[in-house]
């Protein structure tokens, strides 16, 4: 079982690492906009979109799913 846990995880390190990367790039410049639309301040966009994103990093996801900043 440990071993069926590791190949799935660290198959693709570098993609996964790479696309974590991508996708956190393009969501903090959504944050800061989503907040001020909404007319808070943008660090609690940044706050907030953090915060997802450990949520769905745990409790896990689809592949194609991308979770935008929620305000």
């Amino acid at each position: 079982m440990l071993s069926t846990i590791r190949e799935q995880w660290f198959s693709n390190i570098r993609g996964d690492v790479l696309a974590g990367i991508v996708v956190a790039l393009a969501l903090i410049p959504e944050a800061i906009a989503f907040s001020i639309i909404a007319g808070v301040d943008p660090k609690v966009g940044l706050y907030a979109s953090f915060c997802i994103a450990v949520v769905i990093a745990f409790v896990g996801g689809r592949p194609g799913m991308i979770s935008g900043a929620i305000i």
